[in-house]
This record gives structure tokens, C-alpha cells and sequence, in this order.
């Protein structure tokens, strides 16, 4: 008998983003036929260079492409993106609004926007009454609670201000608030840009910790190779807007057949090699 398959909770056919520009400099194609999945309980890793898509394409997946007014968001010029089973291209907005509790997303330096007027704890119960004002405030109290301890900081922080923390502790807080909803996926765009090297890998543990516990899908950005074991083993590598490399890590640098694939696994070889 043969085992049920995992559902897929992402899945991109030839997906193709653009960005609105009256310019066609800037109206180039900023996906270009992009293909995978990310199944229930997966982790994906993007990564690639400066201005690869790799940020671009976590916006679309975490619903923040084709939206209506927003000019500056990408739209899907071409292909599919089903998220959680909806198709994301031509979505109307009161399913996207249906849809969006289900998809967190950490957008990058996302502890540097978090509400200055707002203490920790009401930071990371936000989203929920963006939802439903009248949900029981003990029962999001206690939300804010598990999830503050779940990402490592004490309790007494949830009636601190953002401005009282660390660069480092205000990053775990937009964490905290972007699972407080428990999505089934997850988008992480560079969740440790802009942290000091010595936090960067407690808050990828972080991340892979809730993950595990969880089990939501997830793509998470990256800018760094060598940070990417430390959550998955399954990477994409995007160069200008294209997918060039996609499977486990030991096989998509085993053998490459791309040049920039090559130097990323030479580049992570010596840092492997390295004292």
C-alpha cells in the first residue's frame, strides 16, 4: 500500500513577476519562469545574488503581489502560483483577505518596523485583532506570552517598548508576531539582515525550532549560503530572476551544471574547509 503523499502548500509553474514602470529599464522581468513546490511542513531556502528575485519572488508567495492600487507591488505577468491551494494571479481581494491569516510573513529588517507607540506584547497580538476586534483579550495575552518564551525572551519584555530592546530581541518580536495567527506557510525575507553576526544564527534557530514544532511550509531568504544548513537542507539559487539550481544542497552543488552554482559551491566548500 503506498504512503499518502504530502500536500503541497506552494506550488509556482513558470511563474513570471514584473514590476509596473512606465520604463523599460525598470519594467524588465523581475521572475522568469520559475518552478517549484514547497510541500506542507517543508522548509525552502532562496538564495542568490543582489537583485537575483529572490526578494520579489517571497512577495508573491506571501500574497503581496497582483495587489489592487499598489503599483509598487510586483504583479504576475505569466505562469502560476497556488498558495495553499488558491491561485494568487488575478486574486480577488476578498479572498486574498480570507487568505492572508493563513501566510506569515517576515518582511526584511521586519524588527525595525515594528509600532514605536506600541509595547511588545501589543506589537505581537496586532494582527490578530486586525482580524476580530472583539477576540478575547486574556486568550491574546496568553498568545503573546507562549510565543515570547517560544522565541526566547523572558517574559518580563512584553510590556517593554521596541526602543528598549536589542536589534537582535526586536527581530524575534516580529517573528513572534508574524506565527501569532499559526499560518501553514511562512515567508522569511532575510530574517538576519542587518543583525550582528554573533545573533545571526539564534535567530535562524529560532525560526527552524518553530518550524519543527508547527510544521508550516516555508521560504526563507537568504543572502548567505552557509546559513542555509542550519534550517534546511533544500535550496533554490536564483541569478537574474531565474531559477538555476533547485534540489537538497548536496546535490545541487554535487555537479552543477550552471557557473554561478558552480562558484556558490566552490565559495561554500572553502568556508567548509576553513579553521
Amino acid at each position: 500500500m503506498r504512503a499518502p503523499e504530502t500536500p503541497v502548500a506552494v506550488r509556482a509553474t513558470d511563474l513570471s513577476l514584473r514590476y509596473h514602470s512606465s520604463s523599460q529599464v525598470t519594467r524588465a522581468v523581475a521572475v522568469d519562469g520559475a518552478d517549484f513546490t514547497i510541500a506542507a511542513g517543508e522548509i525552502l531556502a532562496v538564495v542568490g545574488e543582489t537583485g537575483s528575485g529572490k526578494s520579489t519572488l517571497a512577495r508573491a508567495v506571501a500574497l503581496q503581489a497582483d495587489l489592487h492600487g499598489d503599483r509598487r507591488a510586483p504583479r504576475i505577468s505569466g505562469g502560476s502560483l497556488k498558495v495553499l491551494g488558491q491561485e494568487v494571479r488575478g486574486i480577488s481581494r476578498r479572498r486574498r483577505e480570507r487568505l492572508q491569516p493563513s501566510v506569515g510573513f517576515l518582511r526584511q529588517e521586519a524588527g525595525q518596523h515594528l509600532s514605536p507607540r506600541l509595547t511588545v506584547e501589543e506589537n505581537i497580538i496586532e494582527p490578530i485583532y486586525a482580524i476580530d476586534r472583539r477576540f478575547d483579550r486574556l486568550a491574546a495575552g496568553e498568545a503573546a506570552a507562549t510565543l515570547l518564551d517560544t522565541v526566547n525572551l523572558p517574559l518580563s519584555m512584553l510590556d517593554a517598548m521596541p526602543h528598549e530592546l536589542s536589534k537582535g530581541q526586536r527581530q524575534r518580536v516580529a517573528i513572534a508576531r508574524s506565527l501569532v495567527l499559526e499560518p501553514a506557510v511562512f515567508v522569511a525575507d532575510d530574517p538576519t539582515a542587518g543583525i550582528d553576526v554573533t545573533v545571526r544564527a539564534h535567530i535562524l534557530d529560532v525560526i527552524a525550532q518553530l518550524q519543527e514544532r508547527r510544521a508550516f511550509a516555508a521560504l526563507i531568504v537568504t543572502a548567505d549560503l552557509a546559513e542555509v544548513r542550519r534550517i534546511t537542507d533544500r535550496v533554490a539559487v536564483m541569478q537574474q530572476g531565474r531559477i538555476v539550481g533547485i534540489g537538497r544542497m548536496d546535490e545541487v552543488f554535487q555537479d552543477p551544471l550552471h557557473p554561478y552554482v558552480r562558484r556558490l559551491g566552490e565559495s561554500l566548500g572553502a568556508l567548509q574547509e576553513a579553521p
